[in-house]
């Protein structure tokens, strides 16, 4: 099997797919055209078939496989996406399959992928990360001779995600000017790439991975793909340690940009996607459209087009989100305050340190008997963003030692 991808390879994976995944919408969303100032488009692989775009990926490769494989059966390691993709081929096309996960997999998606898969595959926890959940995997594939099914760096599995491309540019009325995707190992963005670059040279593509797991930014800087030292998993279905080494060439060659965007801002956006759009994504769902409302002082001659790349999101996850927007847009502020002890002292706070509209939503205190002051650690939220330079004065003026917790510091892994 040839490891170069090319655009014969999408069309075929195109046509192998038809009867099976959806030919999911793409739609204008009003809310980021009036925030860009130009038409935005969202790609919905929320709807897809299993929620999300892996499935294309997943099911090309298996489909591809020639019988004496599908005999020995499949393997594969994922966030969650992915493994609903493979659980839904195997059953699909009646072939034994092993979905490895990473302990940070949310249930939702564990449970899915036990339902799609039916009696036909097995879900396995290995390890707290994909990375260690992929080693286990391999290790697998070694043992067993199963087939591994990779979520990215595979030429049938871009293939199948370049399928999104293939679909952007047919259901466009316009020739967009810029198209916005999540990066995680990089085999979405990698096959979308490739069949622009052919059929529509002149779009701008860009590229959005998350802060916390900048693994593509590395690789560019580096020259090469790198492994990461650690990595943020809260955007799990692009929390990936190391690219793909086939995705990586791709991107460098044909990709324009690649942005980092703080997880904050994901979390921003996929609270507007749903309040605003109706629309409910996972966190690598809401990359692209985080990412283009950075691109708002560049502007845009024409058509963006985010694809929102998934919708598995767990809804026991929300109040983390909610507090991750709210410490990103400057409405939610942590301090840690000593106290005298000594009755009045947090009166004091509340009468003189505190505004109108500024609301104390979190509060530890801890008493030391054998001391004259107490720290407690204190959330505050704000009405408005410009409200902290007032708290701040007051703070300063206030015969209380406060100290401000930065939205980097290591205690906020303590608060979210």
């Amino acid at each position: 099997m040839t490891k170069r991808l090319t655009a014969a390879m999408i069309s075929q994976a195109a046509e192998r797919l038809r009867p099976v995944v959806r030919r999911t919408p793409l739609e204008p969303n009003q809310r980021l055209s009036d925030l860009l100032g130009t038409e935005v488009l969202l790609k919905r692989e929320d709807s897809q078939i299993c929620r999300s775009y892996k499935v294309r990926g997943a099911f090309n490769l298996i489909a591809s496989l020639t019988e004496a494989e599908q005999q020995r059966g499949v393997v594969c390691a994922s966030a969650g996406n992915h493994g609903q993709g493979v659980a839904f081929a195997c059953a699909r096309l009646g072939i034994d399959g092993r979905v490895y996960v990473p302990s940070t997999t949310p249930r939702q998606k564990r449970e899915r992928i036990a339902a799609l898969g039916g009696d036909r595959v097995q879900v396995v926890v290995g390890g707290g990360t994909y990375d260690e959940a992929s080693t286990a995997a391999h290790a697998d594939s070694d043992r067993t001779g199963a087939v591994y099914v990779h979520p990215f760096d595979d030429v049938r599995t871009m293939a199948g995600q370049g399928t999104v491309g293939l679909e952007i540019l047919a259901q466009s009325q316009d020739r967009p000017h810029t198209v916005v995707l999540p990066v995680g190992g990089g085999g979405l963005i990698a096959g979308v790439a490739l069949w622009l670059r052919e059929h529509s040279p002149a779009t701008r593509i860009i590229g959005a991975e998350p802060a916390g797991a900048a693994s593509m930014r590395a690789a560019l800087d580096h020259g090469g793909p790198v492994a990461l030292p650690e990595i943020d998993s809260f955007v799990d279905g692009a929390a990936v340690g190391r690219v793909g080494e086939s995705t990586f060439p791709l991107v460098k060659d044909l990709v324009d940009e690649i942005v980092a965007v703080d997880e904050g801002a994901i979390c921003t956006e996929m609270l507007d996607l749903y309040q605003s759009d109706g629309i409910i994504a996972e966190p690598a769902g809401a990359l692209a459209g985080a990412a283009a409302r950075e691109l708002m002082p560049y502007g845009s001659a024409g058509p963006v087009v985010c694809v929102v790349s998934g919708g598995n999101n767990d809804v026991s996850r929300y109040g983390e989100v909610l507090e991750r927007s709210l410490v990103h847009i400057g409405l939610r502020h942590y301090f840690l305050v000593t106290f005298p002890q000594r009755p009045g002292a947090l009166r004091h706070f509340l009468d003189e340190v505190l505004g109108e509209g500024e609301d104390i939503i979190a509060f530890e205190y801890v008493k030391k008997n054998n001391r004259d002051t107490g720290p407690a650690l204190v959330g505050i939220e704000l009405e408005r963003a410009g409200d902290l330079e007032s708290l701040l004065h007051r703070m300063k003026a206030s015969p209380l030692t406060v100290e401000r917790i930065p939205p980097g510091s290591p205690l906020f892994t303590f608060l979210l």
